[in-house]
C-alpha cells in the first residue's frame, strides 16, 4: 500500500488508516477478539497507521490497539493519539459512559488543553498502549478551547517534537475553520479534518486545504461517510448524516451520486473514500474498523480504481463543487493520487 509523507517531518502514512474508535465500544459493544482480528486483518492488508484517542471508549480503544501491536517491530508502523480530554476518576459513576461508548464510567473526561494535562495524557496513552513513544499525536475538539489550545497545548507539543519525542504534531475537528488558524498560526504540521471534505461537503476547500496547501502543511480525511449516508450502495431514508438523521433533500442527492457511480461501474462508498484524494493536501483517509469483514471491505472499496470522468460528471450535475480540483499526479486515472 502506498506510503505518504506529512510534509516536513519523517512520517509517512499508508493512504490508508485504520481508526479505533469503534474498536472501543462505539455505538455498541465490540468484542476483544474481534478488534485484535480486525488490527490483524488491516496489516495483513498493508495499512501501518492506527489512529486512537483517550476519548475511545475512556481508554479502551488505546488498550486494544496497544495490545494488538505489541509484537509487531515498532518501526514498522505509525501511531496517532490526541490530547485535550484527560481521563481522571469519576467521583460519581452510573454505570455506563454517557458519551457514546459502551464501556463502565470509572473514569471520566476533562477538559484540559494546558502544557500540564498534554503531558499527563501523553504519558496515560502511552502506559495504556505499551509505548515508548507516538508518531503523532493531535488535540482533540479544541473547538471551545482556542486560546489555551493554540499557545500553551501547542506550544507543548512542539517541544516535545522538536525534542524528537514525537514526530509530528496537529489538531483534529468537526470543523474546517478553525483548523485553517491551527495551519496558518501554530506550529502544526497535520489536521485531521473530519466531514468537511466529502461527497456531501467540500466546505474544507474554504479555508483549511487552500492553507494547507499554501503552507505546505499536510491534512488526514475522517468522516468521509458523513456518519453513514455514504456508505451504502444505495442511500435509504433514515440513515445518519453528520450524527443526525438524513434530510430526504439530502439522501436524494445521496442517490443521484450512487446513480453516477454506477453508471461509471464504481459505488457510491468507493467513491466516497476516493474523493478526498482528488485534493492535493490530503494524504490519508483514516476509517473506522470494528472487525476483519469491515476492514476487508474497506480495503476492497479503497482500492477500487475510480475513472476521472465520475468527478467530472457529478460536477457537471451539480453534485459537487465546480472547484473541486481535477486531480493530480499527473491525472493519473485511479484514486487521483
Amino acid at each position: 500500500m502506498r506510503h505518504r509523507k506529512i510534509d516536513n517531518t519523517p512520517v509517512e502514512l499508508t493512504e490508508l488508516g485504520f481508526g479505533a474508535s469503534v474498536i472501543g465500544n462505539l455505538y455498541r459493544v465490540t468484542p476483544a477478539e474481534d478488534a485484535a482480528a480486525a488490527v490483524e486483518a488491516a496489516w495483513e492488508a498493508g495499512v501501518r497507521y492506527f489512529d486512537t484517542a483517550p476519548h475511545y471508549g475512556l481508554g479502551l480503544s488505546e488498550r486494544r490497539l496497544g495490545s494488538a501491536l505489541r509484537d509487531r517491530p515498532r518501526d514498522a508502523y505509525v501511531v496517532s493519539s490526541k490530547v485535550g480530554r484527560l481521563l481522571v476518576p469519576n467521583e460519581d459513576p452510573r454505570g455506563i459512559d454517557d458519551e457514546g461508548f459502551v464501556v463502565r464510567d470509572d473514569l471520566r473526561r476533562r477538559w484540559d488543553f494546558s502544557r500540564d494535562g498534554v503531558l499527563r495524557s501523553i504519558e496515560g496513552t502511552l502506559e495504556r498502549m505499551g509505548l515508548d513513544r507516538l508518531d503523532v499525536v493531535y488535540l482533540h475538539d479544541p473547538d471551545d478551547h482556542w486560546r489555551q489550545a493554540a499557545e500553551e497545548a501547542m506550544a507543548a507539543l512542539a517541544e516535545l517534537r522538536d525534542q524528537g519525542l514525537i514526530g509530528a504534531i496537529g489538531a483534529g475537528m468537526n470543523q474546517s475553520a478553525m483548523l485553517a488558524r491551527f495551519v496558518r498560526e501554530t506550529a502544526a504540521d497535520v489536521v485531521m479534518l473530519a466531514g468537511r471534505y466529502t461527497l456531501l461537503d467540500q466546505s474544507a476547500l474554504d479555508d483549511v486545504l487552500p492553507a494547507a496547501l499554501a503552507l505546505g502543511k499536510s491534512v488526514v480525511a475522517v468522516g468521509v461517510f458523513n456518519s453513514g449516508l455514504l456508505s451504502r450502495d444505495r442511500p435509504a431514508e433514515g440513515m445518519k448524516y453528520d450524527y443526525q438523521d438524513a434530510p430526504p433533500a439530502l439522501v436524494a442527492r445521496a442517490r443521484a451520486m450512487a446513480d453516477v457511480c454506477a453508471a461509471h461501474g464504481t459505488s457510491l462508498p468507493a467513491a466516497a473514500i476516493a474523493f478526498p484524494h482528488t485534493h492535493p493536501a490530503i494524504i490519508n483517509v483514516t476509517l473506522g474498523m470494528r472487525n476483519p469483514e469491515q476492514v476487508r471491505r474497506n480495503v476492497e472499496l479503497h482500492d477500487q480504481l475510480i475513472p476521472d470522468g465520475l468527478w467530472d460528471d457529478l460536477r457537471a450535475q451539480g453534485l459537487i463543487r465546480s472547484d473541486v480540483p481535477r486531480g493530480h499526479a499527473g491525472g493519473r486515472e485511479s484514486r487521483c493520487l
